[in-house]
């Protein structure tokens, strides 16, 4: 090992997420010359020249758009975010997105902004212009979520505690996901009963291929009558060309979203917000926290939580020598790389190994010093990405 991992920080990182990165054994910067692993959080890493040394990447936050995850995969190296870090605060600014659009808030405020503090008349004038803002409460109203992890879980329950009754959609909820699920959430069958059943209809889903424009004009035709549209996911599961027309065709009644364009920028039923999901200090503080414990015990431990493209595995140590060996997710991998250390005279006291599409990942724990020669050879059994041999600090 390094005498220091060297962490390149391309944004500021909270610092008490970069103390837990101690000292003794990282050299943290915005400077850091052939860096082992980098830390980020809304910097573009697609047009960057990512250098060869770099072992690790984590993302202080949930989406991994910005960095280029097919290339580090194919190089190795796993990619960390933190899911659920954020959550709280996306929450809340979805409830105040729904009260946004509820009660007129936006245009009221420009109301008032616009009312000549020394005008004679402003009382008269508040209340001859406050029937324009009348609005609806929340309770009895119907709440659609697309995307039932963590944050739209914490947005259901939310909206049941407000008096609302919720739908909820989700193909591929995971079982911890169930679980935390509130039992009054009515659960869909697909995308259109959300967007038939629902007043509002908030998203909480990743931008894939199969999320791409998920919102289009098909989906509009879909939801009911005045609805509100809110989008604290990714810009692009909407489709901004069918949601305009929409909105002029008042079929529905407002888009409240994270993500301002020069198409939907001053549309009189669109408010859009600068990127404030996560932007609290407690989710800054929380995500730095998870993926900064994750970097750490990544970098020294070999052990993974929470890549978006390997798998988890985390293996108790039970000696000081282990190898960490990345491969791709083909036959007889483990039988090869057993066979080098065998070779080698090398005893494993334990291993894991487990896959992830086309990654898999191996800890190995042996009970003896591992000599240069054997992780080179493991180096060069076809198909193997990357090795780390990581005696214990």
């Amino acid at each position: 090992m390094a005498e220091k991992f060297r962490v390149l920080i391309l944004n500021s990182i909270s610092a008490q997420g970069l103390k837990r990165l101690p000292a003794e054994h990282f050299e943290c910067g915005k400077e850091v010359a052939s860096p082992d692993a980098v830390l980020v959080r809304s910097a573009d890493m697609h047009s960057m020249d990512i250098p060869k040394s770099v072992l690790a990447i984590g993302r202080a936050g949930s989406g991994t758009n910005n960095i280029p995850v097919k290339e580090m995969s194919k190089r190795g190296v796993p990619v960390f975010n933190a899911p659920g870090a954020n959550a709280n605060a996306v929450k809340e600014l979805v409830l105040a997105g729904m009260l946004m659009a509820a009660r007129n808030i936006g245009g009221a405020v420009k109301f008032v902004a616009a009312l000549d503090p020394k005008d004679p008349a402003m009382a008269e004038k508040v209340e001859g212009g406050k029937k324009t803002f009348a609005g609806y409460e929340l309770a009895g109203h119907t709440l659609g979520v697309i995307g039932l992890g963590k944050i739209g879980c914490l947005v259901a329950d939310a909206a049941i505690k407000l008096g609302m009754h919720v739908i909820g959609y989700d193909p591929e909820i995971t079982v911890d996901a169930a679980w935390s699920l509130p039992a009054q959430v009515k659960k869909a069958h697909s995308l259109s009963d959300v967007l038939k059943g629902a007043n509002f209809i908030s998203i909480h889903v990743p931008l894939v291929d199969a999320t791409k424009k998920m919102i289009n004009a098909a989906a509009v035709e879909q939801m009911k009558p005045g609805a509100v549209l809110l989008n604290f996911s990714r810009e692009g599961v909407v489709d901004e060309a069918a949601l305009l027309a929409a909105l002029e065709a008042k079929r529905i009644s407002a888009y409240v979203c994270d993500f301002p364009s020069a198409k939907i920028n001053q549309h009189p039923h669109v408010v859009a917000l600068p990127h404030l999901g996560a932007s609290t200090r407690e989710a800054e503080e929380n995500c730095a926290l998870m993926v900064a414990d994750q970097l750490r015990d990544y970098m020294l431990d070999g052990n993974i939580v929470n890549s978006v493209n390997f798998p988890n595995v985390v293996m108790p140590r039970e000696s000081g020598f282990r190898i960490a060996i990345s491969n791709a997710n083909v036959p007889n991998m483990v039988g090869q790389i057993s066979t080098a250390m065998a070779e080698a005279k090398l005893n494993i006291s334990n291993m894991m190994n487990k896959a992830k599409g086309d990654v898999a990942y191996t800890l190995v724990d042996v009970d003896s010093k591992v000599p240069a020669k054997v992780i080179d050879a493991i180096a060069k059994i076809d198909g193997v990405l990357a090795v780390r041999y990581l005696p214990a600090a």
